[in-house]
């Protein structure tokens, strides 16, 4: 199965809650935070809320 990696690029300061909550659920706290997930459609639900907080790549 594939993976992405997944790297807070901005803050989330002054976004709304649930966005702060996934990413908090992805595992991101701060910027420059870097987590590989597993390519699950949960998790490409949650980058896709915060798509303009983060930068994802797929990795092997």
């Amino acid at each position: 199965m594939a993976r992405l990696k997944v790297t807070q690029v901005r803050s989330d300061i002054g976004t709304k809650h649930n966005q702060r909550e996934s990413l908090r659920s992805l595992g991101l706290k701060r910027i420059n935070d870097v987590v590989v997930k597993e390519d699950r459609p949960e998790i490409r639900g949650m980058i896709f809320k915060v798509s303009h907080l983060v930068k994802v790549e797929e990795v092997e």
